[in-house]
């Protein structure tokens, strides 16, 4: 996986006890367009700080341009935003 480290939009639902569950992203591309990538399956949740951050990783997995990808997305604790980090 490659590090991209992008602020992306995400759509999410919290259950009663508070954990969050992705459902879909939107990540401008380097062209300026705009793709909405659904996220099929949350493989594992772990807790971090990144460099004094304290954030949730999030390990998915999505099929993408018809090929499925592994991608870890984060959300900071702290800012209440999401990055795409690896992909």
């Amino acid at each position: 996986m490659k590090v991209v480290a992008k602020y992306i939009e995400v759509v999410s639902w919290t259950d009663t006890k508070g954990n969050i569950n992705p459902v879909r992203f939107k990540i401008t591309n380097e062209d300026e367009s705009n793709s909405v990538v659904r996220i099929d399956k949350v493989i594992c949740v772990d807790k971090e700080k990144l460099a004094g951050n304290n954030m949730l990783a999030y390990r998915c997995q999505s099929v993408i341009d018809g090929v499925e990808k592994l991608y870890e997305i984060k959300y900071e604790l702290g800012t209440c935003r999401w990055i795409l980090f690896k992909i």
